[in-house]
């Protein structure tokens, strides 16, 4: 006969149960592509373009083509700057004080040789040197990445995805329909450090996840660029300390 303590703690791991199941009946890991980070690509390029259009002049190209262009080298330096961040940032991680040093350094020499209205004068040691663009290539590379961007993210990058719910863990490809199903027993979710740069401020927080199968056929899988990672680890930790059982208990 069960002790008055026993069945207390019962009914707390099925209340327990009941909150998580409610409040989670699944939890979707998405791994995103490198395309994801280069948001701020299409954002610089609007704000180029915006930028020539209301501080820009109208230059004649040909007698029946005319163009406006930003009398300054400014606008390009920007867009050109963001740009090189971008591949610099995407393809090395640099991790902690070294991430810092580089963005604070970078933007203070930009912004201040742009203040300055210095770097006109920088180009001009190279004859026929310019970072001059029209508007209409910033509104071009920005409609075009800006697609690109919202295909990789709401098409290709959800064409594989991991649910994880109390007991099991689900691989779903949509391309064929394949699924391949784990057992959370001896599942293992691990967080890898995060860049501040590369993750925090491009990626909205994102970070990359190792899983690890145990039992008689480990495994580890690799999930990068999950969105909001830390949020879903805890959610994701107290989802797996759930049995199945206790849910279709507390079901009932």
């Amino acid at each position: 006969m069960a002790t008055a303590q026993e069945v207390q703690n019962a009914d707390i791991r099925d209340t327990f149960a009941r909150s998580v199941a409610e409040a989670h009946p699944d939890i979707k890991l998405i791994s995103h592509s490198n395309v994801f980070y280069w948001w701020p690509a299409w954002v610089a390029g609007f704000a180029a373009a915006m930028i020539s259009y209301l501080q820009g002049v109208d230059v004649s190209i040909t007698p029946n083509f005319i163009d406006r262009i930003h009398p300054s080298n400014n606008p390009g330096i920007f867009f050109i700057t963001v740009l090189i961040a971008l591949v610099i940032f995407t393809n090395a991680k640099l991790r902690g004080i070294y991430s810092v040093l580089t963005i604070v350094t970078a933007a203070f020499l930009v912004v201040v040789l742009a203040w300055f209205g210095w770097w006109d004068n920088i180009l001009r040691f190279i004859p026929q040197l310019s970072a001059r663009a029209n508007m209409g290539f910033y509104l071009f590379f920005s409609s075009a990445m800006l697609t690109v961007w919202l295909l990789a993210f709401f098409v290709f990058d959800r064409l594989t995805a991991w649910r994880i719910r109390p007991g099991q863990m689900v691989e779903e490809r949509l391309i064929g329909g394949q699924t391949r199903s784990y057992d959370t027993n001896g599942l293992v979710f691990e967080r890898r450090g995060q860049d501040l740069f590369h993750d925090i401020i491009l990626g909205l927080g994102a970070g990359d996840l190792t899983l690890k199968i145990g039992g008689s056929n480990e495994e580890t899988i690799q999930i990068p660029n999950v969105l909001f990672v830390n949020r879903k680890v805890k959610a994701i930790e107290m989802l797996i300390a759930v049995k199945p059982d206790a849910v279709r208990a507390a079901a009932v």
